[in-house]
């Protein structure tokens, strides 16, 4: 695949990419998105590769499971090497295609629906349609299996499985997808796209605007509402980057799709969201026997050797790992004994595996010296205090270098934010500005033990009525660090 040159082209819409690279404090950021989170081994090894022969020497894990190198001196050499690697299948659409989806998928036994399809599914409709290269880089999918860990991340287009009956939650012929826009519920898609099954109170016939029908099934709605987002920016001045961006959007998006919300399927059981969530480490059973370890990588930061040594651990027929949301790492299709081989060899390497670690759920943005706009080098504080931290968070954590609060989670969390002088500690409203490290220390740690609940320390995913991620109206995250 030759690679053209986007250095020149003006976008209004800065979101990086994997041609149209951001200049930083510490040089090119490049963005790779990773559909699902599914990465090769193969695929794993070149990132590491690119990462430490142009690059800082480092992987960024991002909010949605994509993956980013900083310190670029040649972007075309790297451009050239994704999509060799078979992560750059698009020059056109390949800022667009963001697509997060439960890891588990497929194999735990929390599956309603197996997702694992129709991610490869969506991401190639999604650049086969070529007015789909219009939306924003930061335009999101989600496919949720019916877990609700991925459903409550803020996606402008999502589909979440339930079942149509709560005596029969594993049956899939009793099973549907919800329709979500911008988190609201919007109708019903049928869960096989064998037949030219409408929506729930749909006419089966073209969406406004041009957009195909639903003969494609689930995928095809999804890409039927991007276009439909589409119609509606423009008849909304086209200014718009997200569904939630628009004056009534969901609303609106739906009506031009022909979903009514009356018609979704308020009798289907939803999963059971928690107040806060810390993602933590552990070890998940397959329905085929085996196991999946997820590990944690601090910071969202993993070198090359991690990378490469994840590479190695990877087991099964296809070797792969699952890129998560909250920067960890899954690595599934292991027996118990490959499990029990490369946990202390992970561990040992820098990685997360014990569940109390107080590691899990902390985050932070770029901070000094890779952003100029950051008040201080919050990675670095961040890693000594989780470093110094006794007890395993309750709450999520998350470190700011400025006011934008880039990279933050969604949901409730405790914020610590630089303000040149030192840091200000937030929960809640509540507030307590700090100058030191013990202070900001112990700020962390009563906030992050005291503000936590029996629900906020549950692990995403790790049930079907569970998931991590609250219920609130807290807006997405500025950028996706």
């Amino acid at each position: 695949m030759a690679i053209g040159d986007f250095s020149g082209r003006a976008h209004l819409d800065a979101c990086p990419g994997a041609l149209q690279v951001h200049t930083a404090a510490d040089g090119g950021l490049a963005r790779v998105r990773v559909p699902g989170g599914a990465v090769s081994a193969a695929q794993l090894r070149e990132l590491a590769a690119c990462a430490a022969e142009l690059g800082s020497g480092v992987i960024e894990l991002t909010s949605r499971a994509n993956v980013q190198v900083r310190g670029l001196d040649s972007a075309p050499a790297f451009a050239e090497r994704m999509a060799a690697a078979g992560l750059l299948p698009s020059e056109t659409h390949e800022r667009v295609r963001n697509i997060i989806a439960s890891p588990f998928s497929g194999r735990s036994g929390s599956t309603l629906l197996d997702v694992r399809p129709l991610v490869a599914e969506l991401d190639r409709a999604l650049c086969a349609r070529p007015r789909l290269a219009e939306l924003s880089g930061r335009f999101l999918f989600a496919l949720d299996d019916g877990t609700g860990d991925v459903d409550e991340l803020g996606a402008d287009v999502a589909l979440l499985a339930r079942s149509r009956s709560a005596r029969s939650r594993t049956a899939r012929s009793r099973a549907a997808w919800t329709v979500l826009l911008a988190g609201v519920e919007a109708g019903t898609v049928p869960a096989t796209g064998d037949a030219a099954g409408p929506v729930a109170g749909n006419a089966a016939g073209p969406v406004a605007g041009g957009a195909a029908g639903y003969a494609a099934g689930p995928v095809g709605v999804m890409v039927a509402a991007a276009e439909a987002f589409l119609d509606e920016r423009a008849a909304q001045g086209g200014t718009a980057w997200r569904v939630s961006d628009l004056e009534d959007g969901p609303a609106r998006v739906a009506t031009r799709l022909h979903l009514d919300s009356a018609t979704a399927d308020s009798s289907a059981p939803v999963p059971v969201r928690t107040t806060a969530g810390v993602r933590r480490p552990r070890l998940v059973e397959q329905t085929d026997g085996r196991v999946a370890l997820e590990v944690v990588v601090p910071l969202g930061r993993l070198s090359a050797a991690q990378a490469l040594l994840l590479a190695d651990a990877a087991g099964g027929e296809a070797p792969s790992v699952r890129l998560t949301p909250w920067r960890t790492v899954v690595v599934p299709d292991l027996t118990r004994a490959e499990a029990g081989h490369w946990t202390p060899i992970l561990t040992r390497a820098g990685l997360v595996a014990d569940p109390s670690s107080p590691w899990a759920g902390v985050s932070a943005c770029t901070g000094t010296p890779g952003c100029a706009k950051s008040l201080a080098d919050v990675q670095a504080d961040a890693a000594l205090e989780a470093d110094e931290a006794v007890h395993a968070r309750g709450v999520p954590v998350h470190w700011a270098g400025c006011e934008r609060r880039c990279g933050r989670p969604r949901g409730r969390v405790v914020e610590v934010v630089a303000t040149g002088t030192g840091y200000r500690v937030e929960l809640d409203g509540d507030r307590r500005t700090c100058s030191g490290p013990d202070e900001v220390a112990a700020a962390v740690a009563a906030f992050s033990t005291a503000g936590s609940t029996t629900a906020g320390s549950t692990t995403a995913g790790e049930d079907p009525a569970a998931s991590s991620e609250a219920v609130s109206s807290v807006p997405a995250a500025r950028g996706e660090k």
